[in-house]
């Protein structure tokens, strides 16, 4: 996708290094990012965690240069007012009802008592727990504690949001409804998606990072990522007795049983016999990037570990 930059609607990350000690956790990573849903994937470990708090000011870059819609990461203070931020480990007060949490931080954000009022009010709707107002947090399940902190993140209507891994733990019913959320308010403002699970950036983002060890390995659309695996996914019927052996052979993107068969999934860069070209999804793509970058995957091993 071709955006002319306007600075003052965009995030401009410039060789931007960061360590933890002698760990480089991002190495001279560059990207541009424009209004609408941003998709930052990576496994777990990959850096994407250090790079949504550097965004969020949260932590200090080593060098580098960022700009948030115009404003100097330096300036915080600034860069501060236009961000929304949900990390990946959320908590509020167990024993404040919702209205409370909402208006306790609106007093954090430095809201006057009308303005807490009136963006509580909107958003509480927004998210779906209006009638939830008064429940206590500890009676909330995963998915409305993970709607209520993008409702906080919300309160100072940000034109940046950052939400790092919001569906991890999700049942899938919650993930989907989130999905459409974050989309809903990705119309007229930046939001920045992180996460290692692949379905939420194939459902809501149209331009992508992957990262892998603090590298940015592709950016680009969703489009482009999936041409690059176009003629390079196969699925072919095998016994199961066959499996461990293929699964040391192959990069296996996908199998679903049928009978006394396994249907498996596959990357291949030079074809395969007995085996049917598939149309790629955003999953083979990615695999095939990593796997491009000497980082072998295969399903059923746990490439999705715990974060950085």
């Amino acid at each position: 996708m071709n955006h002319s930059v306007d600075i003052h609607n965009s995030i401009e990350i410039s060789n931007l290094n960061k360590f933890y000690g002698k760990k480089q956790a991002l190495r001279n990573v560059s990207l541009s990012i424009h209004q609408g849903m941003f998709g930052l994937l990576g496994r777990n470990g990959a850096g994407k965690t250090t790079l949504m708090k550097t965004l969020a000011t949260l932590l200090q870059k080593k060098d580098g240069e960022i700009t948030v819609c115009g404003i100097p990461i330096e300036n915080a203070k600034e860069v501060r007012r236009i961000i929304g931020y949900l990390p990946q480990e959320f908590s509020m007060y167990p024993s404040m009802s919702v209205a409370e949490t909402m208006n306790y931080l609106g007093i954090l954000s430095g809201l006057s008592s009308a303005e807490r009022k009136e963006r509580a009010g909107i958003l509480l709707k927004k998210v779906n727990l209006e009638e939830h107002k008064n429940k206590k947090i500890k009676a909330l399940s995963g998915g409305m504690k993970r709607r209520l902190g993008i409702a906080q993140a919300l309160l100072n209507n940000p034109k940046v949001l950052i939400v790092d891994e919001p569906t991890a733990g999700l049942d899938p019913e919650e993930r989907v409804r989130f999905r459409n959320l974050l989309s809903e308010i990705a119309e007229d403002r930046i939001v920045i998606l992180s996460t290692h699970i692949v379905g939420d950036i194939e459902a809501t983002c149209e331009d992508i990072a992957i990262l892998d060890d603090g590298k940015v390995l592709y950016n680009g659309t969703v489009d482009d990522l999936l041409s690059t695996a176009q003629g390079k996914v196969f699925t072919k019927a095998v016994e199961r007795q066959e499996l461990p052996k293929l699964k040391q052979e192959l990069t296996i993107t996908g199998m679903h049983t049928q009978g006394k068969k396994v249907y498996v999934r596959f990357l291949s860069e030079n074809g395969a016999a007995d085996a049917e070209v598939s149309e790629p999804n955003i999953e083979d793509a990615y695999m095939l990037y990593l796997n491009k970058n000497g980082i072998y995957t295969s399903l059923g091993e746990e490439e999705f570990g715990g974060g950085i």
